[in-house]
């Protein structure tokens, strides 16, 4: 398995992170792609992944939440960092209007100079998007025939919003949130199928059942999984054999 979007590098972690490697490592766990959030997060990250330079892969980008009227400093951090070659994504990015839409036209502009980078340097996004799906597809659509590629990390959106992604060739991030009790994802997972997922977790956020309202850690991915091959009755090494081969194909990693 390869959890595609995880920050175990944050503060949440600075007690066991080792043994959570460990752990990871014990259930089949391959890879880690570590998102980034903004240039706080930077060096926790490049520690990380310099500990453990055979498991753990780096994202680079400015969360939307991170978007402030003073963006620009943090965006060329971004640029300084995509030009050392270090990464296999961009991300995490994107628009967030759940609690706040005060930099709402920063959050595009910043949005969409990160879409550009990109293509530029021929990565895959990692898109965070919540309450603004309608405007992360406008802002994708301007990109229509540019190569764009990437991932709607821990989907959120409804089935219109899944296939919409899935056409314009993007992938779905699917953590714990398909292992709660009536969770929409269900209906989802089934319409698109395994061709179109990735496996995640989020850490420390959105822990699975039977761990849910505890932290979070790649471990726990093993608990996706299983839901996941029930919803789509394949057996958990085929749903780890498929999302490793499409993780593996979009960032790279050999």
């Amino acid at each position: 398995m390869i959890d595609t979007h995880s920050h175990i590098y944050s503060e949440e972690f600075d007690a066991d992170r080792a043994e959570v490697i460990a752990r990871a490592k014990a259930v089949g766990v391959e890879h880690i792609v570590l998102a980034n959030v903004d240039s706080a997060t930077l060096e926790p990250m490049r520690e990380l992944a310099q500990a453990y330079p055979d498991f753990c892969k780096m994202a680079v980008g400015l969360h939307p939440t991170s978007v402030t009227a003073d963006y620009q400093a943090e965006l060329e951090r971004v640029e300084a960092e995509l030009k050392r070659g270090d990464y296999v994504a961009i991300g995490e990015i994107g628009i967030d209007l759940y609690w706040d839409e005060t930099f709402k036209l920063e959050q595009i502009r910043v949005f969409e100079q990160q879409l550009q980078w990109s293509i530029d340097y021929q990565l895959p996004v990692i898109i965070h998007t919540r309450k603004a799906f309608a405007e992360v597809f406008a802002s994708l659509s301007k990109f229509k025939g540019a190569g764009l590629r990437g991932v709607f990390h821990c989907f959120g959106g409804g089935i219109e919003e899944a296939k919409k992604a899935v056409s314009l060739g993007f992938l779905l991030g699917i953590g714990g949130v398909v292992t709660y009790k009536n969770s929409h994802l269900s209906e989802i997972v089934r319409e698109v199928g395994v061709d179109y997922l990735l496996l995640e977790t989020d850490a420390p956020y959105l822990s699975p059942v039977p761990y849910r309202g505890k932290r979070n850690e790649p471990k726990f991915m093993l608990e996706t999984a299983r839901v996941l091959s029930t919803l789509l009755k394949l057996s958990v090494e085929k749903i780890d054999e498929i999302t490793t081969k499409n993780a593996k194909k979009l960032f790279n990693i050999r």
